[in-house]
């Protein structure tokens, strides 16, 4: 009699060891003494060469999982039997950026043609000097850069700012505010970073200015996601009454804190004073996200899209040269805007190792 059924699975992965696949191009010789040879297959393009998918687990670890050109080859070997050099990793990487120059013209300009985008800055080591990354982005498009500088230099390099004439999100660096053909919106975020530091240094049996604005930034918002929620893309129905309300609890504590610390008789007052004069000055660009729907409370899509510079660092140290810096910040601009469209890591890196490389839909 039979008591019941127990099942036990087991996932694997059977041995994976490399095919080689022999073209053999025979020649015939006419009756005039002439030799002719038949075209390769394509994509065969030399004596002995590496396939798309092999190249593709290599550009996978290599810039997706931010491991050293050392490390790649060495995991290549162990796991699949391959002898690999760093150097054809890095052959590798240069022929995938060059099949991206047409990739990264479209992602420039639909980065350009947005209403929002966000932008983003950050510091990277390569030949052991301080080099900088920059992005640019939306929900659908990603744009990472690479240059010897962190300003405007930089910017106009990655060659979106220059035209762009939507809505700009970012933190308070004075260079973004030179791009005066957009519009701009101040990351919060990093406002109640700096407002939290002012709370710390306050005496706490007293009121504090900062504590009044940052709690009604956080009001605010909360008023902005509730209204969201209810009619996603729209803020018709939003109270303006209590928008109000907290605007003016906003912009009175601020100047009462820029009136406090008026003196700047320490650094840390001088800092506070600062914060307080920018966040009036620039009130507008601060609370931009209760008027626009399509504008967020801060600026952490960019953060987002550096945050893995800041990873390969960790991962596997600076890069050696500028040259393989660029061609990592273009593959990874290729993945990030890929996996913004539903397109996984590995099937992207395919399509790029075959030479035909994905593009967002209606690029020309």
């Amino acid at each position: 009699m039979l008591a019941g059924v127990e099942r036990r699975q087991v996932f694997d992965i059977p041995p994976i060891a490399v095919r080689v696949v022999e073209h053999q191009l025979i020649g015939r010789t006419c009756s005039c003494g002439t030799t002719t040879y038949p075209c390769s297959p394509d994509r065969v393009n030399a004596p002995v060469q590496y396939g798309s998918r092999i190249t593709a687990i290599i550009l996978y670890l290599y810039v997706g999982q931010f491991l050293s050109k050392h490390r790649t080859a060495q995991a290549l070997a162990e796991l699949f039997g391959t002898p690999v050099s760093g150097g054809t990793v890095a052959t590798m990487a240069q022929r995938a950026t060059e099949r991206l120059a047409a990739f990264t013209r479209v992602v420039r300009e639909r980065i350009a043609a947005a209403a929002v985008a966000h932008f983003d800055e950050t510091g990277f080591r390569v030949q052991s000097q301080l080099r900088w990354v920059h992005s640019a982005s939306t929900g659908k498009y990603s744009l990472i850069t690479v240059h010897d500088k962190r300003g405007t230099e930089a910017m106009n390099a990655a060659g979106v700012l220059p035209v762009f004439t939507g809505v700009a999100c970012h933190d308070a660096w004075a260079p973004y505010d030179t791009y005066t053909s957009a519009s701009h919106s101040l990351c919060n975020a990093h406002a109640l970073r700096e407002l939290q530091a002012v709370i710390e240094q306050a005496d706490p049996d007293q009121w504090c200015w900062a504590s009044q604005v940052a709690q009604a930034l956080r009001d605010m918002k909360t008023l902005v996601d509730d209204q969201l929620r209810a009619t996603p893309g729209s803020l018709d129905g939003l109270d303006t009454t209590r928008l109000d309300e907290l605007t003016y609890r906003f912009r009175s504590a601020t100047m009462i804190g820029a009136a406090q610390t008026q003196d700047r008789s320490t650094k840390p007052i001088a800092k506070a004073h600062a914060l307080a004069r920018r966040l009036i000055d620039r009130q507008t660009d601060y609370l931009r996200f209760t008027t626009n729907p399509a504008v967020s409370f801060d600026n952490n899509a960019a953060e987002r899209e550096i945050r893995m510079i800041k990873i390969r660092q960790k991962v596997s140290g600076c890069l050696r040269t500028l040259t393989g810096a660029e061609q990592f910040c273009t593959i990874r601009s290729y993945l990030a805007t890929a996996s913004k469209h539903g397109i996984h890591f590995f099937d992207s890196l395919t399509s790029l190792a075959e030479g035909t490389p994905w593009l967002p839909e209606n690029a020309h």
